[in-house]
């Protein structure tokens, strides 16, 4: 497979992976999985979620695919890094900046990440199966877009530090 067509179906499967997660998150997650997921969307003492689940399955995925592919490295390999890319993205996007599941970058100035974090603190305004809105991860409405340039960020706080003097 030559370089191109790698980085093409790397690009495309990241890509088609937002709409993946949508629809399974629309339709499988607030549907029949709703008992997995539900723990995503109460608050709860714990470190881990029922949810977290789901990285396994996708993780798999992945897995599989450049595992099948890695002798040859043809689509099934880079289908499977294009799954791994958007789990990371994921990863650092959904759990470590929005749900601040590792503190270390809890917030930011950039107009499409608080747009993004404002769809996604929509979507948890509902705490039930049913009426939640901004299933993707990524995608965001421009509504959001608009409000997130209406509304100022917050300026940054510096850490001050006490020294003994």
């Amino acid at each position: 497979m030559t370089t191109l067509a790698a980085v093409a179906v790397t690009t495309a499967t990241f890509l088609g992976m937002e709409f993946v997660a949508w629809f399974m998150h629309k339709f499988v997650l607030h549907g029949a999985l709703w008992f997995l997921h539900r723990s995503h969307h109460v608050r709860h003492p714990h470190h881990f979620e029922r949810n977290d689940f789901f990285f396994l399955f996708y993780g798999a995925l992945s897995m599989l695919c450049i595992i099948y592919g890695s002798p040859t490295k043809d689509w099934h390999f880079w289908v499977g890094v294009g799954i791994a890319a958007y789990g990371t993205v994921y990863f650092f996007v959904h759990d470590v900046l929005i749900h601040g599941r590792l503190r270390f970058w809890r917030k930011s100035g950039n107009t499409y990440l608080r747009a993004l974090n404002m769809a996604h603190k929509m979507h948890h305004k509902t705490t039930g199966r049913d009426g939640s809105e901004e299933f993707g991860m990524l995608w965001v409405s421009p509504r959001y877009f608009a409000l997130a340039l209406r509304k100022p960020a917050p300026p940054a706080r510096r850490r001050v530090s006490s020294s003994n003097s």
